[in-house]
């Protein structure tokens, strides 16, 4: 009778019971029925073995670059926070560098990328660029055309607020967009959302703003968004596969910051699917811009964009993920101009500035001008003073409209960061190069749906 190697044979061998058991037998019993001897069998089964757990850096051992000024005892308090969680971050194993910007704020749990936070990494980290994948900024200049007729134009043709557009008023991508779609494994059933949420621009802080460039004069449109369902999906399906690898091959490693290995099938697929996603973005941008141009019977002089969150792959081989945080190195896109766009708040200039590509940057300047209490906590201190005379007070001499029509005081300047200092922080720091500024007229965010969401009206609508 043939020998048989089992299980108790690998746990003897001081093997700790796995997975790999299965395989590992079948594959030493074969060798057993050809001949080997117990001892070749034996080992052979021990190189399906898989490499002990990584484990985590030790606390303080990868430093990061901070490129930010505590100023008010409220900023000192978020500052604490970032620092804690990016002191958390860079104990993942596959972390090689981090960086804050001057707009950073807390994100989620401790040891989450904080907004305006980098990080570099031999992986993709889905949790690093969110599931707001590609969230962007796109300027298009309208030479004679009043910033007045532009707004008004915007508020007809844009969507804001949850879910898509219905049936009848959706647009779809070009084609070749979507074979790509069609072609990528992440991506093949996210097919319908990708027509649905086409020309659409979420809620939140994303935004439609209207100015005049402060050296010409002309009129602009900055849209704010990112890539709205589809993205929010691949994230999800990204977060699966690195949490596999986590479960795999560093469990310590917080779930958060599991990563999908490079050059890998998945890696590869993931990747492409993050460059499909942002090609969609794109053009869910300048879709917007353009059915603006459109209704005006108008041309559109120039335009670029940059995204904010994202990752990107420079020559070192290393994947920069920039979680709010604009880059501000040569070439990181194909489409890549030398100028990007950094916001702060409804009532300042959007600021159009040249990245200088700075070592304590890791290569990035400030997406905005960050939060230092939540939503929630902003709303809180507002309690107490009427709404309509917080907005009146805020956006005196703007046009700021509410798509969903309530306002939304949690987006009012006085939930960010102080735009003055941001600015400083970023010339202070050697970030970007302020070269020009969109001054306000006003603005178009989604407003507080949550209070009389869609589907609660159209169940009061219905006949009784």
């Amino acid at each position: 009778m043939t020998e048989v190697l089992s299980g108790q044979d690998l746990i003897d061998a001081g093997c700790l019971q796995g997975k790999w058991f299965g395989e590992a037998l079948r594959a030493a019993n074969a060798l057993l029925e050809g001949g080997s001897s117990r001892e070749d069998a034996l080992a052979h089964a021990l190189t399906f073995m898989p490499p002990p757990p990584t484990p985590l850096r030790v606390a303080g051992d990868l430093p990061f670059y901070e490129n930010i000024i505590a100023e008010t005892p409220e900023e000192e308090e978020n500052l604490l926070s970032v620092r804690g969680s990016m002191a958390e971050l860079m104990r993942t194993p596959v972390i090689k560098a981090g960086a804050v910007m001057p707009d950073a704020c807390p994100a989620g749990p401790v040891g989450t990328i904080p907004v305006g936070g980098v990080a570099v990494s031999e992986a993709i980290h889905p949790g690093m660029h969110s599931a707001d994948i590609c969230c962007s900024m796109a300027i298009s200049v309208f030479p004679q055309v009043s910033p007045a007729a532009l707004l008004d134009a915007v508020n007809e043709v844009t969507h804001f607020g949850p879910g898509g557009r219905q049936r009848g008023k959706q647009f779809r991508p070009e084609a070749g967009l979507m074979e790509r779609f069609e072609a990528n494994d992440f991506l093949r059933d996210i097919q319908s959302a990708a027509i649905e949420h086409f020309g659409t621009q979420g809620d939140g802080n994303h935004f439609a703003f209207v100015g005049t460039i402060g050296s010409t004069g002309e009129t602009a449109l900055v849209t704010h968004h990112g890539s709205r369902a589809p993205g929010a999906r691949l994230f999800t399906k990204g977060m699966k596969v690195a949490d596999r690898t986590r479960r795999d091959v560093s469990p310590e490693t917080l779930k958060q910051n599991a990563w999908i290995e490079a050059d890998t099938a998945e890696g590869d697929a993931y990747w492409e699917a993050l460059q499909i996603v942002r090609a969609w973005t794109k053009g869910n941008h300048y879709l917007i811009h353009d059915m603006a141009a459109e209704r005006l019977s108008a041309k559109v002089s120039d335009r670029f964009w940059n995204e904010h969150n994202f990752v990107f792959r420079r020559p070192d081989g290393l994947f920069y993920h920039g979680k709010g945080a604009t880059p501000a190195f040569a070439g990181w896109a194909e489409d890549a101009t030398d100028l990007t766009l950094i916001p702060l708040n409804m009532a300042e200039p959007v600021l159009i500035v040249r990245g200088k590509d700075s070592a304590n940057g890791l290569g990035f300047s400030p997406h905005g001008a960050g939060r230092n209490f939540s939503r929630t906590r902003h709303k809180r201190l507002q309690e107490g003073r009427p709404e309509a005379d917080i907005l009146a007070e805020e956006t005196e001499g703007l046009d700021v409209r509410f798509f969903m029509g309530k306002a939304d005081i949690s987006e009012l300047p006085s939930a960010y960061k102080n735009a003055a200092s941001v600015r400083a922080q970023i010339e202070r720091y050697g970030l970007a190069e302020v070269v020009d500024e969109v001054v306000p007229y006003g603005c178009i965010m989604a407003g507080d749906w949550h209070q009389d969401p869609p589907w609660r009206r159209k169940k009061k609508q219905r006949p009784a």
